[in-house]
């Protein structure tokens, strides 16, 4: 019988285990805290944004929020971002994608002090990800690590298919995947949207991760019997609902379920993991900056 991988509860049982290192650090004086830049009017950045603040407040997070109108200079970004840097009350600054057309992305990123940098996209750590001493994994990837885990799936020798190529999940969640670590030591495929044969490739991996952002571009028929499926696509597809919509993955998961061994389901499988390790890495920011020995899940 398939396990459905319950990306809530074990988002929660980290949440709860957080608890624990957070008010170490609280009685050290040192309560982490997490500060959020928006500068969009994008309804789904602002739902996402509210709930990382509703996961602050549960676990003891001092949530900084700074919103910004989209049509500001750049330059309020950087100035603003600078000042985060510079306060040593400030332990995390995630700036919420996408930022205007008028700002660059990859800009940003790189404003943003590498050791408060709690996405782990800035390009010291992604280089230190790649040379295999991530100071912060990023959120997606890791929250995906620690899924697979949690269905008691080693994936030392395994074949492992990475459907995407982004820099936020496909890159680095292929460099975790063959780190000679746990959770890692597994042959690696990446594949794209130039990949020839895609369907051959996806049959062949014991550990499928779809992260190309294509509704259903993944069915049964392209699932090795018994893999472990992670589906991080969240897709908005037309429907027939109140909402005149419905969220998808990128697996047709009716079909895909029938021969995994295991899978997430989209909503309910990666998401509440994104944010879940968003909290984990300012927990260990705070601990870093500070040089107390956080005891992290």
């Amino acid at each position: 019988m398939t396990e459905i991988i319950d990306g809530n509860a074990v988002a929660q049982s980290i949440r709860d285990d957080l608890v624990a290192s957070i008010d170490r650090l609280a009685d050290a004086g040192h309560r982490p805290s997490l500060a959020t830049v928006l500068m969009s009017e994008d309804p789904a950045s602002e739902t996402y944004v509210s709930m990382k603040q509703d996961d602050c407040e549960e676990v003891g997070i001092e949530a900084i929020d700074i919103d910004i109108d989209p049509d500001a200079d750049a330059a309020e970004l950087y100035d603003t971002i600078e000042d985060l840097n510079a306060d040593d009350d400030v332990n995390g600054i995630l700036v919420q994608m996408p930022v205007p057309d008028h700002v660059e992305d990859r800009s940003v990123l790189r404003a943003i002090d590498p050791m408060k940098d709690v996405d782990g996209f800035h390009p010291e750590n992604v280089g230190r990800l790649v040379a295999g001493d991530a100071r912060y994994k990023p959120c997606t990837p890791h929250g995906i690590q620690k899924l697979i885990e949690s269905a008691g799936v080693d994936t030392e020798g395994k074949d492992a298919v990475v459907v995407g190529r982004s820099d936020i999940v496909g890159k680095p969640m292929a460099n975790l995947l063959i780190q000679k670590a746990p959770g890692g030591n597994a042959t690696t495929t990446v594949c794209h949207s130039r990949t020839e044969n895609l369907a051959e490739r996806t049959r062949n991996a014991d550990i499928l991760v779809a992260a190309a952002g294509v509704p259903e571009m993944i069915d049964g028929e392209m699932v090795q019997e018994g893999a472990t499926v992670i589906d991080v696509g969240i897709n908005r597809v037309d429907a027939d609902t109140e909402k005149g919509y419905e969220l998808v993955g990128d697996v047709e998961y009716e079909s895909a379920k029938e021969v995994a061994g295991a899978i997430t389901p989209v909503p309910g499988g990666v998401g509440p993991m994104t944010r879940a390790m968003l909290l984990y890495n300012t927990v260990k920011a705070t601990g870093l900056q500070h040089d107390i020995d956080v005891d992290l899940p």
